[in-house]
């Protein structure tokens, strides 16, 4: 079907958080549909958790909009900062067998929850 970046086939599809698990593409290359998709899929493209087809499709998107090239930006320093601040940062004593007792996991390898 032809459209104004060249001929474009949708097959995306979102699961249960809004992420798309499956692609796009165009002739130029793989393609977000829209910028409330592609700032949906954000976290998830800077956290490494997506395929490298969705990859492409975000990075392809964010080479030609300025505006979602700024939250990129925002969200990738951000991320950093935040990262920075924490690495310092002791956990409060019992936090994270709280978080462990939560999610009923043991994070910290100790044989334990909580």
């Amino acid at each position: 079907m032809p459209s104004s970046g060249g001929w474009s086939q949708d097959t995306t599809v979102h699961d249960e958080r809004g992420t798309m698990n499956d692609e796009s593409t165009t002739a130029d290359g793989p393609e977000m549909s829209d910028c409330a998709q592609t700032l949906r899929e954000l976290d998830v493209f800077l956290d490494g958790e997506l395929s490298d087809h969705q990859q492409a499709a975000i990075r392809h998107h964010l080479e030609g909009c300025m505006d979602c090239l700024g939250a990129f930006d925002f969200h990738a320093e951000l991320k950093i900062v935040v990262a920075q601040k924490c690495a310092n940062d002791e956990m409060p004593p019992g936090l994270l067998g709280k978080i462990e007792r939560c999610f009923g996991t043991d994070f910290d390898g100790d044989g334990t929850i909580g």
